[in-house]
């Protein structure tokens, strides 16, 4: 039985990772994934100039259904910085959590190979932009340059939280990912508290987690 013809974005995309998902394998080519898909080189074109783009798309996709989700939420706009960025978070999340399979396969199961990495860059760009349009303010400095500083630095670190959050989720082998739910809560607060210069106590527990989980390992 002939499969169905896919011509937008999203139904290339969805085609090509079941196909990854069966095969466990890039397909041969741009002609022969085509070919079993039913469409034309040239309409693959029109969204992806090759398989490399195309999963890094697929990163790009779970970051903007995470954000229509949040968008569909009535209470999510009365939120502070805090609590919408543990929203995206717990969203996040639970997308890469149904897609687990998937995410594993392409980022190698976690391996730090560069070319994977680039996998990530249109989400880094996306990301960042989400960040920086949640308006987090950093505790009042008294030196300008230090200020500014602080404030560009805010999607960087929040940047390397999230990957930092990743690979505890890949590595996670708790029930339900549990563990990776405590990771975000304690990584979100303390990365507040830094940015507020708040009391310590929050970063400390969550080094005593850190610390706890890799002594287990």
């Amino acid at each position: 039985m002939a499969k169905k013809v896919v011509k937008d974005k999203n139904g290339i995309l969805e085609a090509y990772t079941q196909e990854l998902l069966k095969t466990n394998e890039k397909p041969k080519s741009v002609y022969a994934f085509c070919e079993s898909i039913k469409i034309s080189e040239k309409e693959f074109y029109e969204h992806f100039t090759n398989f490399d783009q195309l999963e890094e798309s697929v990163f790009t996709y779970f970051f903007e259904a995470t954000v229509k989700a949040l968008s569909n939420s009535k209470d999510y706009d009365s939120y502070d910085a805090k609590t919408k960025l543990l929203s995206f978070y717990f969203t996040f999340f639970e997308q890469l959590t149904a897609n687990r399979t998937l995410v594993l396969l392409l980022l190698e199961n976690g391996k730090p190979a560069l070319e994977n990495l680039k996998k990530l860059s249109s989400l880094r760009v996306e990301f960042k932009k989400y960040v920086d349009g949640l308006g987090i303010k950093p505790v009042d400095l008294p030196k300008e340059n230090l200020e500014k500083i602080q404030q560009k630095g805010i999607s960087e670190l929040a940047w390397l939280q999230l990957m930092s959050t990743l690979k505890f989720w890949i590595d996670d082998t708790s029930a339900g990912f549990e563990k990776t739910d405590v990771f975000i809560e304690k990584s979100i607060q303390a990365g507040f508290d830094f940015l507020s210069l708040e009391p310590l106590k929050n970063i400390i527990d969550f080094g005593k987690f850190i610390w706890q989980e890799k002594v287990k390992a």
